[in-house]
């Protein structure tokens, strides 16, 4: 407690608006002896539990079980298709959902910790008001705070659409819930979260429909977005890209979008049961008065961070997807552990990079990323090769039945510096995001290599380069032995082909 204007009020060392990775921050803050409040608006575990990618992936693998027993031909397996068993499925999502309360209960007794369920709003550089439902707002005061709050769901301004009615990934793992399969599915938004929900749901039996401004998974390189559009079509998908929504309405128990083509000017009417927005995300910055605080925000509403993940008032910090720096859990976890450290350890700084951010999108075909894409390395200017290796040229992906000239036959594409360095890798197809994570360690041993060739000699450094010329590039990975018949052979088998590569 510490009084002002008279008086007594509670003040705080921490406080941590947002429980996703924020929850980190404050347990290492706890085991710090730190007086700690937590505020919440909603469920306690962030995005990634209660409304994103762990109940997501509840239904991503039913779906894939489904699409690899509709392939399962190629190796010589007849089966009928799946009988779905919707309220199975969904129980356990919810389930995992659930694991929410467990996080809230166990809070309530932590001690030198604070709970509140409810909205902060800063009031000061060092203070903020919460607001709980039932209760008088409370002022309360703190010596650091950390936001990580996160970010919700754009919604397009598209007339007639708040009328129409929509779910988005939030509502639908809340009160939009489908009791039922929907048997028609408009999805505004061609990233990734449309294409995991398409997936979902077209794989259930659902008859979707992707509007997307541009192209869909634009972020992707160019040759794996195509690739997955021609699955998504053979899988009765149906893609309306380069579409401009004019309007939505809603009548008979059915809802209507019309579009425009960029390209044609062509006007179609989009028929469906149910419309899913997801065109991308907007910072929840906007409900944090934060201009009371003095945090400066970018154009897009994102708080400002530096490396460090200091904001412009220096008792504040933010992480995770309010910063606007890649929106994924993992980058959040990463942010985390890089302020704990700045936060509560002695000596220098760490700073967070993000060159390296991996994801995947598990749709089908899954999609992972790291590093440049080819468009990227040509718009830097820089002199590179690369290369890419098929499944079917591997005998890991030729025993899953993928041959030469299958249009589902996925593929690893890399892209090579000049001096053999990894600026990317793209990956199409099954188990994606392991194939891809090996490259992940590679490129951050070069990292940690150039972090040390900065605190050394010319003489050291000429040293280092001896005893290890392959620090920094893709040599140890032809250096390693790969396990013999396995689908890593794809990722390691595809540099030999840089050398044909044109």
């Amino acid at each position: 407690m510490q009084m002002v204007g008279g008086k007594f009020v509670k003040h705080f060392d921490l406080i941590i608006v947002g429980s996703g990775a924020g929850l980190m921050v404050m347990e290492a803050a706890l085991s710090k002896g730190l007086q700690c409040a937590i505020v919440e608006k909603a469920k306690f575990g962030g995005t990634c539990l209660t409304k994103g990618c762990i109940p997501s992936k509840m239904l991503v693998y039913p779906a894939d079980f489904i699409r690899e027993a509709e392939e399962s031909g190629r190796v010589g397996i007849r089966t009928p298709h799946p009988e779905i068993d919707w309220d199975a499925i969904s129980k356990r999502m919810w389930d995992q959902i659930d694991f929410s309360k467990s996080i809230e209960n166990s809070l309530k007794d932590v001690p030198n910790l604070t709970v509140y369920k409810g909205i902060g709003a800063f009031t000061g550089p060092n203070s903020m008001a919460i607001s709980c439902e039932g209760k008088e707002d409370e002022i309360i005061y703190g010596d650091k705070f950390v936001i990580a709050a996160g970010a919700r769901t754009f919604i397009p301004p598209v007339e007639g659409l708040e009328s129409a009615g929509y779910v988005t990934s939030e509502t639908f793992f809340g009160d939009k819930f489908p009791k039922k399969l929907w048997k028609s599915l408009a999805i505004i938004g061609g990233g990734a979260i449309s294409a995991e929900f398409a997936h979902i749901f077209s794989a259930f039996g659902t008859k979707v429909t992707i509007i997307a401004r541009s192209e869909i998974l634009n972020k992707e390189e160019k040759e794996v977005a195509q690739f997955v559009g021609r699955q998504f079509t053979k899988n009765g998908i149906e893609l309306l890209t380069n579409s401009t929504i004019l309007s939505a309405s809603a009548a008979g128990g059915k809802k209507y979008i019309t579009i425009e083509n960029s390209i044609t000017k062509r006007h179609t009417v989009v028929e469906c049961e149910e419309i899913f927005a997801a065109s991308g995300v907007r910072s929840n910055a906007d409900a944090l008065s934060l201009e009371k605080a003095g945090v400066a925000v970018d154009k897009h509403g994102w708080i400002v961070t530096n490396s460090c993940l200091e904001t412009s008032n220096e008792a504040v910090w933010a992480l995770g997807d309010i910063n606007g720096k890649y929106q994924f859990r993992h980058k959040a976890n990463y942010e985390a552990q890089i302020l704990i450290h700045n936060l509560f350890s002695d000596g220098d700084k760490k700073e967070a990079r993000y060159d390296t951010v991996p994801w995947a999108i598990f749709t089908h075909p899954q999609v992972a990323h790291v590093g440049m894409t080819e468009k990227e390395a040509q718009s830097k200017g820089l002199s590179y090769r690369t290369a890419m290796n098929h499944y079917s040229e591997v005998v890991g992906g030729r025993a899953m039945g993928y041959r030469d000239g299958d249009g589902d036959n996925g593929f690893v594409k890399v892209i090579i510096s000049e001096d053999k360095k990894i600026l990317g890798v793209h990956i199409v197809g099954p188990q994606a995001a392991i194939l891809l994570q090996p490259f992940v360690y590679l490129m951050n041993v070069g990292y940690q290599c150039k972090k040390t060739k900065q605190a050394m000699s010319a003489r050291e450094l000429d040293s280092l380069r001896i005893l290890c010329p392959n620090i920094d590039t893709y040599e140890p990975i032809n250096d390693s032995m790969v396990i013999h018949p396995s689908l890593n052979e794809l990722t390691a088998w595809v540099f030999e082909k840089l050398n044909t590569a044109q």
